[in-house]
């Protein structure tokens, strides 16, 4: 298999997993609809860092690493798990608060606000460690051996754009005026939802440690 049918293969399995709704979905879902495009825009970047540092990850071995340390990736798994379900917990425990809109005030004021949220994404992406099981697997499945640095390049770089598009696209339709109207209209509930699809995911993946 050469690399052009290699990177299509890799591109096509990694288009259905960033594409399945998760934790990352739900994140960048609820920031567009509650606090606009702007905002889940900066989170869908952290998402796209975040494939990076999978991708990356994956090309050095760490697949091979964690095989060799199990304990590592039991930890890893707790760690995201407990992560996740922190997550959930402040999202449910916030549902009856009401929504702050922001004010406009200096542009330094933007840029933090933005980062946060840029750091959010990438916290809650790099939560799963199950994400970089599922970059190793693929590119040890699709990659021929040898890859070159500019191929690897040229790899990370289709990650980082697959991640923030696919991300940038949900802020870009969940933060349009009607999806906001319901959300606005419905709160408690799509928040009490949203935080416990995070909690018991976060639940799951620490649970699913003990069968490591």
């Amino acid at each position: 298999m050469n690399e052009i049918s290699s990177f299509a293969a890799i591109f096509s399995v990694l288009c259905v997993g960033t594409v399945s709704p998760g934790p990352s979905f739900v994140m960048v879902a609820r920031t567009a609809v509650s606090a606009g495009q702007a905002e889940a825009t900066a989170a869908s970047l952290g998402m796209g860092i975040g494939g990076v540092l999978f991708a990356i990850a994956a090309l050095v071995g760490l697949q091979a690493l964690l095989l060799a340390v199990p304990t590592l990736y039991v930890v890893l798994k707790v760690a995201g798990g407990i992560y996740l379900a922190y997550l959930g917990v402040g999202i449910w425990r916030g549902a009856r608060e009401p929504l702050v809109a922001p004010t406009d005030g200096p542009a330094e004021n933007g840029r933090r606000s933005l980062l946060r949220f840029v750091a959010f994404g990438l916290g809650t992406q790099l939560s799963n460690p199950k994400t970089a099981i599922v970059y190793a697997s693929v590119f040890a499945t699709f990659l021929p051996h040898g890859i070159s640095l500019r191929s690897g390049v040229v790899l990370v770089t289709m990650v980082f754009l697959l991640e923030t598009s696919w991300y940038a696209l949900v802020a870009r339709v969940l933060s349009a005026e009607k999806p906001r109207k319901a959300y606005l209209r419905f709160k408690s509930s799509i928040d009490r939802a949203a935080g416990g699809v995070i909690l018991l995911l976060g639940l799951k993946l620490a649970s699913s440690a003990r069968s490591v």
